[in-house]
């Protein structure tokens, strides 16, 4: 799909995209939450005026039907600040990932050495990528992250991005993983036998709780993220702190240098292995662009975002590098690739004995429920975005826009939310699906990187003049999309053995069901747009409708054609 600017439309258009080629001598401020939105004034915390940049007026960059003021219209208003959103990023970040998936990528690429470099290749990836999404965010200062900046270059087909994104979002868009996690750390912790269905009912329990505490008592579960992203930061301090000591030979540990003295013995000579590792690093450290996806909550939105982006990842990359150190400082190759999803309670228990690594186990389970907490916040939004673009949804999209029925947070988009989460706890068996999971989120989620890059230089190309508040060094750029090109590329090579790290599932069979999940987004759109208008004979007609709360949604209408 080729780029394409926006051409002129019915009406103005904003996707909160503040960035266009017009006058820099017209600067006009943005809406402060004292906009109307449908909610009580004394419930906001106090938010400057976040002044638009010079292309405030430009609707060339303005996806969808909802002009700025009436896209961040609703709910709470802007109510993170810099704190908030630096702990919405580390909250994000530190969850499952670093507790569980160095197993799998050292057992991936077959050696400590390789499996580190990974490590600090995903940091400096997602630094280049954290760069990228700054200059598009603060461009482009709207709820939505990736779902906006697609829409903003890949324009025709007519929504034909927005469903692929939808599709991506809406049956991807699961939190299964760490609340697998949770239910595994909880019952080693309690010394219970992982049962299939003992799991997925903790699972499953956790799931709900998040959802009702979302949406039904959101300040509460925003305080509660908050305490939790700290609590995590405190954890991995311990364990670093702890990896230190071992290193230092005061512990029980014999040889804490094993297994640094050939680090890459054993290393896997398969593209196939690094990219499919590489995908898990990835995903552990998914989350730097977290406060792109809720800038219509955050407070100046532009100077938050370059503060808090940074800093959370930032944190989480030193943490990750040291925690991962001390992993291997504690445990054999051996004892770690046998430990699955509770490596960091092996390190406990090899440091302290059995009874701290059951101790660990419930600290790792609350880092897997703050994870879930993080990701279930940001998630639920970007449904919001989607349902108040108009996608067709069972029941219309007017209810999925809503923030039914606390009028402050998107209940409605917990439950699109919920639905596919449910689906795959009670899915898969658990030690199976996890390293799916991550592999089969993992591959859309570089395409959908891969035409935002290629997006970005086509805007510095045709733009050149938009204002651009951060802008990043393009050979960082230029990096990003090689290795995105790679990681695209490599799960179709076949390893040495044939076997990927999910059997007796095919090497390729995640790549391909991700791209089958989005080809299901382009059937889904054609079905909307082309199939069902011409079968019945109408045109869809956009317009915008207030909801009680506050809300402006478009909604579309089925004009019959003569």
């Amino acid at each position: 799909m080729a780029p394409r600017l926006l051409g002129q439309k019915a009406a103005p258009q904003a996707a909160g995209s503040h960035g266009g080629a017009s006058s820099s001598s017209e600067r006009t401020p943005l809406l402060s939450n004292s906009t109307t939105t449908g909610v009580d004034e004394g419930a906001r915390s106090e938010a400057p005026l976040a002044e638009a940049p010079d292309s405030s007026d430009d609707a060339e960059l303005n996806p969808g039907e909802l002009a700025f003021d009436e896209d961040t219209a609703g709910g709470l208003g802007r109510h993170l600040g810099v704190t908030s959103c630096t702990l919405l990023i580390v909250g994000r970040i530190i969850g499952t990932g670093i507790f569980s998936t160095p197993s799998s990528i050292l057992g991936g690429v077959g050696s400590v050495g390789a499996s580190l470099t990974l490590w600090v290749l995903g940091f400096s990836l997602s630094f280049c990528g954290l760069f990228i999404w700054l200059e598009l965010g603060t461009m482009i200062p709207r709820s939505g992250g990736s779902k906006v900046y697609l829409e903003a270059v890949y324009t025709r087909p007519k929504y034909l991005t927005t469903m692929v994104f939808a599709t991506h979002a809406i049956i991807l868009g699961f939190t299964a993983s760490g609340c697998i996690i949770f239910a595994s750390n909880i019952l080693v912790a309690t010394g219970h036998e992982a049962s299939r269905w003992v799991e997925r009912g903790i699972a499953l329990t956790v799931m709900i709780f998040v959802t009702l505490l979302h949406g039904l008592a959101p300040r509460s579960g925003i305080a509660l993220m908050n305490g939790l992203s700290v609590f995590k930061i405190f954890i991995l301090l311990f364990v670093v702190v702890t990896g230190f000591a071992v290193l230092s030979g005061k512990t029980r540990v014999s040889d804490p240098y094993a297994n640094f003295r050939q680090p890459f013995s054993g290393s896997s000579h398969s593209a196939n292995d690094y990219a499919t590792a590489s995908f898990k690093v990835l995903n552990a450290f998914a989350g730097w662009s977290n406060v792109n996806s809720v800038l219509n909550n955050v407070r100046n939105p532009v100077r938050t975002l370059k503060i808090s982006g940074p800093l959370g990842l930032g944190i989480c990359a030193v943490l990750y590098l040291f925690a991962n150190i001390a992993y291997f400082s504690a445990a054999t190759k051996e004892e770690i690739n046998n430990s699955g999803v509770t490596v960091a309670a092996l390190f406990f228990g090899k440091v302290f004995g059995e009874a701290a690594q059951r101790a660990l186990a419930v600290l790792v389970a609350l880092s897997a429920l703050g994870n879930v907490i993080t990701v279930t916040f940001t998630t639920s939004r970007i449904n919001q975005e989607l349902a108040k673009e108009g996608v067709p949804l069972p029941f219309g999209n007017k209810f999925w826009a809503s923030n039914w029925p606390t009028g402050k947070s998107p209940f409605p988009g917990l439950i699109i939310h919920l639905v596919p989460s449910v689906i795959v706890i009670l899915g898969p068996p658990p030690k199976t699906v996890y390293p799916f999971i991550l592999d089969v989120e993992g591959y859309p989620g570089q395409i959908f990187n891969f035409f935002i890059v290629i997006g970005l230089f086509w805007l510095r190309w045709t733009k050149p003049n938009v204002h651009r508040p951060f802008k990043v060094w393009l050979p960082l750029a230029v990096f990003y999309l090689a290795a995105a090109v790679f990681l695209l590329i490599a799960p179709f090579i076949r390893p040495p053995n044939g076997v990927g790290d999910t059997p007796p599932l095919p090497y390729y069979l995640y790549a391909l069901v991700g791209i089958g999940v989005l080809l299901a987004g382009v059937l889904y759109w054609a079905v909307w747009r082309i199939v069902l208008p011409r079968i019945f004979g109408y045109a869809l007609e956009p317009r915008k409708e207030r909801l009680d709360d506050g809300t402006v949604v478009t909604v579309f209408d089925r004009k019959k054609i003569a």
